[in-house]
C-alpha cells in the first residue's frame, strides 16, 4: 500500500514472480507469451480493455528475465474495476485455442521483426549463449528459438499458468488517492477466495565463475561495425551491486562519461558508446557496446576501450567525479519516483526481492559507496578471464 493524496488517480499493480529464467529450456518464451495471453479475456470478461477504458483507465505490462508485471492506472472512484479485472483473469483466464493462435502469431511476428530481421537483432542471442553456459539467462525473454512459441500447445500454456499465476506467487500493490482499509476490503473481496496455489520453489543452476575469455566474430547486414564486451557482475541483492552500478555511469552514463568523452569526442573512434547493466535478480552482465566510425579498425577500437579500463583499474576515480555520478543517480531515482506507476512497480519488485522497505534505503546505499570500493570492483570485474567479447562486422 502506498497512499498519495496529491493525485486523483490510483494504480493497481500485480507482479508475478516469474520470468524467462523460470522456463523449460525446450519451451522458452512462455513468460512473454503469457503477457500477451493475459489480455485475451477471461471466462467472465471476454475483453479486458473495454471495461477498463469505460472506467477511464489505461494499462500496460512487461516481462523480464525475472518477473512479469501488469499495471492499471485509473480514477480512484473506479478503483474496484481494476480489482475486478485483475482478480478475474487470475482466477479464470480463458484458455481458448483461437486466442492462443492469435497471440502466438503476434509474438512470432515480434520475434522476426525485432530479432531476426533487424540489424544487430541477433546480438543478444549470441552474447547470452556465450556468457551463460548453465544459468537460464542464456536466453532472451522473447525465447531461445522461434519454434518454441510456434509449437506451444494449449496444455503447455495451462500448465505454465497454474504453476506460476497463483496468488502465492504474486504481489499486489495499490498506490494513489486511496485508504488502506478500503484497499484491504477490496483485496479480500476480489482475491480472498482464489485458491492460493503451491509456492514455486526456484532451483536454478548456478553459473560457474568464468575462467577464460570468450570471443566471437560475426558478419551481417548492418550499417557499421559494432563492438560488445561483457563481464559477469553481481546479483541485485549483493552490496557490490551499488558500486558496480556507479561504475557504469562513470564509464558510459551519457555525454560527460569517460568512454564518450575519450572515444567519441576526442579520438573519434566510435559514433556512440555505452556502458550499462540490466539489474537482474541473479548475477548479470555489465556491457560496453559501441558502433565504430567507418574506417576505424576493430583492433584500434578494442585497444582504446582497454586503455580506458586500465586507467580506471590503476588510479580509480577522484572524489569530485564520484560525487558527480552519485548526484546524477540521486536525480534519476528522484525523477523515476515522481511517477505513481513507477512507485507502485518498484514497491512490487522490492517485495519480490524480499523486502519492500528496501525502496527507502537505496539512495543511502549509493551515497555510502567510496572511491576505494570503485577501484576494487573495477579490478575484480574487468578481468579478461571474466569477459565475453562479440565483434560484429558489417558485411560490405
Amino acid at each position: 500500500m502506498h497512499e498519495d493524496h496529491s493525485t486523483p488517480m490510483a494504480v493497481v499493480n500485480v507482479m508475478y514472480d516469474v520470468g524467462s529464467r523460470d522456463e523449460n529450456p525446450i519451451r522458452t518464451g512462455f513468460a512473454h507469451l503469457f503477457e500477451h495471453l493475459m489480455f485475451g479475456g477471461s471466462i467472465n470478461i471476454p475483453e479486458y480493455d473495454s471495461p477498463l477504458q469505460l472506467a477511464g483507465g489505461e494499462n500496460n505490462a512487461y516481462t523480464s528475465s525475472d518477473v512479469t508485471n501488469y499495471y492499471v492506472q485509473l480514477p480512484v472512484e473506479n478503483l474496484e474495476t481494476a480489482f475486478w479485472l485483475e482478480s478475474d483473469r487470475m482466477l479464470s483466464l480463458a484458455f481458448k485455442k483461437k486466442s492462443l493462435e492469435v497471440q502466438k502469431k503476434v509474438v512470432s511476428e515480434e520475434f522476426k521483426e525485432h530479432y531476426l530481421n533487424k540489424p544487430y537483432g541477433d546480438v543478444w542471442f549470441k552474447i547470452r549463449e556465450m556468457a551463460y553456459l548453465q544459468h537460464p539467462y542464456n536466453w532472451l525473454t522473447i525465447g531461445k528459438e522461434l519454434s518454441h512459441i510456434e509449437n506451444a500447445q494449449l496444455e503447455d500454456v495451462k500448465h505454465f499458468f497454474f504453476k506460476f499465476y497463483r496468488p502465492i506467487n504474486a504481489v499486489l500493490v495499490v498506490a494513489g488517492h486511496v485508504k488502506t482499509d478500503e484497499v484491504v476490503r477490496l483485496a479480500e473481496k476480489w482475491f480472498g477466495e482464489i485458491p492460493s496455489g503451491e509456492k514455486y520453489i526456484r532451483e536454478l543452476p548456478v553459473e560457474p565463475p568464468q575462467a577464460a575469455p570468450r570471443r566471437q566474430e560475426i558478419k551481417g547486414k548492418v550499417p557499421l561495425d559494432a563492438f560488445y564486451k561483457n563481464w559477469h557482475i553481481y546479483s541485485r541483492l549483493d552490496q557490490r551491486y551499488y558500486p558496480t552500478d556507479l561504475i557504469t555511469e562513470i564509464l558510459g552514463g551519457g555525454g560527460s562519461s569517460r568512454l564518450y568523452q575519450s572515444l567519441v569526442k576526442e579520438k573519434k573512434l566510435f559514433s556512440n558508446i555505452e556502458c550499462y547493466h540490466f539489474g537482474t535478480v541473479d548475477p548479470g552482465l555489465l556491457t560496453i557496446e559501441g558502433k565504430l566510425i567507418k574506417g576505424v579498425s576493430m583492433e584500434m577500437a578494442e585497444k582504446a576501450v582497454e586503455e580506458e579500463l586500465d586507467k580506471l583499474k590503476q588510479t580509480g576515480i577522484q572524489e569530485k567525479e564520484l560525487i558527480k555520478v552519485k548526484n546524477k543517480t540521486e536525480a534519476l531515482i528522484s525523477f523515476e519516483d515522481m511517477s505513481l506507476t513507477n512507485r507502485a512497480g518498484s514497491l512490487a519488485f522490492y517485495e519480490i526481492l524480499g523486502d519492500a522497505s528496501l525502496m527507502n534505503h537505496e539512495l543511502m546505499k549509493y551515497q555510502s559507496v567510496t572511491e576505494s570500493e570503485i577501484l576494487e570492483e573495477c579490478r575484480i570485474i574487468f578481468n579478461e578471464n571474466n569477459s565475453s567479447t562479440l565483434l560484429y562486422y558489417a558485411n560490405n
